[in-house]
């Protein structure tokens, strides 16, 4: 009886966790509103809900709010400028108030010149005014990287202007002060050649750039800044900057593109073979046609680079990723990161195309046990998934990524496809029912610059803060040790739309977390560390860390929430089923032994009459 009680739960798990896949639900997410450039992410009204920054018509801003009925998104807040296309998006607080503002980019209408202007919009009281902003006098030769210089925990903005070919920090401390702007430079070492930074590399991808705050351990426990560097017309080649007296004064590591490419897309960073380790990703083209793609990895101290895929081919077709061209519908080539199924390796979006040129769409790519020698060090690679219904249906797409809708701690899916009215984009959102049973930990870092005493009495959740970097060690469910680590908003420009938090996949395991770090970057000239530790974190749930005050870490604050696993109600449903089928037996087997007892009663009865004659 108890092996049939278990094939009974088995088989019911078994059905209930058949339906794997994706769900289109855009209807019930954006109702007629599903359309535009998704620019940004980030919590604007400050409800522990992540909200959505949409771009349409090339100067108009919309603010989508989440909302707890359908549509659960609502375009609530509107902005628009008078002159000038607006390029890019990264919400953040650049003024220390502890409310959301907005800085965009843009360049003028008529494309006279290809420099970019920078305006940040300031947030009141959950709300902007087109007339409440500052212009920065300088303009950009590209988008610029938005990021924590000085360790205040106020974003900065890093470029190059107009006035030098030379990178420039513009370091904000309050709308006067950023108004005015503070200028510091790389500096290299004596006798180096500062290499100019370009707006286009190899008429493929714009430029490129991130922060990476890596933890205290092995020397590494300064701020680092990646860049893209072109040192000669054909000579692309990445730098990592190392801030350890309060300026970018040491390049420590120069790497060059992998050799026999000629087109570089975006580059992306992950802990991509889960060793607590941040890797450098970077797609790339053998030709201008990218006909012939391929992912390359570089991990640190290895002075290589490792291809995680070569293999575009799904049977007679092969695909390649798709060249940027310099016009309003293209996008450069870019990896978006999130771990899809919650195993504990970071997946990725890729936009592909068909070496015919008839067909462009998003496809997501699983990491996977590496099973080739080429990958062999790194024990990793990714394989195109390429049969998922619903993404495949989604055609001419254009951007892809990853996005909590639910705030459940499962990564679905938005992409944006060509083909809307008036040029616009049409957007998809897929729900992702893929290994809802694994576990995860959420969590986002904020600015800390107030904790209970918050201007206007709003309790800042989720105000996009870059650079916070996030480790967590554990045991997986064979008794082995995991490691696992992601930057929070290493990169702004570009469509790299990244979430302002971190899900980091625990795979099946339902052990706690026994250590989970969480590191911001330090003030100039300052020597000690900015790190803090918890323990013993419950899986299946989101931690928002308040690091108040900034120099004193054994104060910061943690907030857990407790999101419950599907398998929790999977489970459930299951052990009632059983118990209704268990029940059912008993009820069954009574039935038959009180027809069991009548029948023997009648029978003695009868007897008994028999002797009485």
């Amino acid at each position: 009886m108890g092996r049939c009680y278990l094939f009974g739960l088995c088989l019911l798990l078994g059905l209930l966790r058949a339906g794997r896949g994706l769900q289109n639900v855009t209807a019930q997410l954006f109702g007629a509103e599903a359309f535009g450039t998704l620019a940004a992410f980030g919590d604007f009204n400050s409800d522990k809900q992540t909200d959505l920054f949409v771009l349409r018509g090339g100067n108009e801003l919309l603010i989508f709010l989440a909302d707890q009925k359908e549509p659960y998104f609502k375009p609530k807040v509107k902005l628009s400028i008078n002159q000038g296309v607006i390029t890019s998006v990264v919400p953040g607080d650049y003024d220390g108030d502890s409310q959301m503002d907005v800085l965009l980019t843009t360049k003028p209408q008529n494309h006279i010149t290809d420099e970019l202007s920078v305006i940040i919009f300031w947030g009141r009281n959950q709300t902007l005014d087109s007339n409440r902003k500052t212009v920065l006098n300088k303009t950009f030769h590209d988008e610029p990287l938005i990021m924590d210089f000085n360790g205040d925990l106020i974003p900065d903005v890093f470029g190059v202007t107009n006035e030098s070919d030379r990178p420039q920090i513009l370091i904000g401390r309050s709308k006067t002060y950023l108004a005015q702007y503070a200028l510091r430079y790389l500096k290299h070492d004596p006798g180096s050649e500062l290499h100019k930074l370009e707006e286009q590399l190899t008429d493929c991808s714009p430029f490129q750039s991130a922060n990476l705050y890596i933890l205290p351990g092995e020397e590494k426990d300064h701020f680092n800044l990646f860049l893209t560097t072109l040192a000669s017309s054909q000579n692309i080649q990445f730098e990592t900057w190392v801030n350890k007296d309060g300026n970018f004064s040491r390049v420590t590591y120069i790497k060059q593109k992998p050799e026999d490419t000629v087109v570089v897309g975006q580059s992306v960073f992950a802990d991509f073979d889960g060793d607590g380790q941040t890797e450098h990703l970077l797609p790339a083209c053998a030709d201008v046609t990218c006909h012939k793609s391929a992912i390359y990895l570089s991990k640190p101290g290895l002075n290589q680079w490792i291809p995680v895929l070569q293999d575009f081919r799904n049977k007679d077709t092969l695909w390649g990723f798709v060249p940027y061209k310099n016009n309003q519908s293209s996008v450069p080539i870019t990896l978006h990161i999130g771990d899809y199924n919650m195993d504990g390796y970071p997946d990725a979006l890729a936009i592909l195309m068909n070496t015919s040129g008839s067909n462009q769409q998003a496809f997501l790519l699983e990491n996977v046990p590496c099973n080739n020698a080429s990958c062999r060090s790194v024990h990793r690679m990714f394989k195109v998934y390429w049969e998922l219904s619903d993404l495949n249906q989604i055609k001419d797409a254009v951007v892809a990524t990853f996005f909590d809708i639910y705030e459940d701690g499962i990564l679905d899916i938005i992409v944006l496809s060509k083909g809307y009215f008036n040029s616009e984009f049409a957007i998809h959102t897929l729900k992702n029912n893929f290994e809802a049973d694994a576990y995860f930990v959420k969590v986002i870092v904020l600015s800390g610059l107030c904790s209970n005493d918050c201007p206007s009495k709003i309790t800042p959740f989720g105000v996009n803060q870059p650079g916070p970097y996030i480790m967590y060690t554990t045991v997986d469910a064979n008794g082995y040790a995991k490691n696992g680590s992601a930057g929070q908003l290493s990169q702004s420009a570009h469509f790299a739309l990244q979430l302002p938090y971190n899900v980091l996949g625990l795979g099946r395991s339902a052990n706690f977390l026994d250590h989970l770090y969480v590191g911001i970057p330090r003030p100039l000239g300052e020597k000690s560390e900015r790190k803090q530790e918890w323990t013993a974190i419950i899986p299946n749930s989101q931690l928002i860390v308040i690091p108040y005050p900034h120099n004193v870490p054994r104060s910061w604050s943690a907030k857990l929430y407790l999101t419950p696993s599907n398998i929790v109600l999977l489970t459930a449903i299951a052990l009632i089923g059983v118990c209704v089928f268990i029940l059912a037996i008993i009820g069954i087997l009574h039935w038959q032994e009180k027809k069991a007892d009548d029948r023997e009663k009648r029978q003695e009865a009868h007897r008994f009459h028999f002797d009485a004659m």
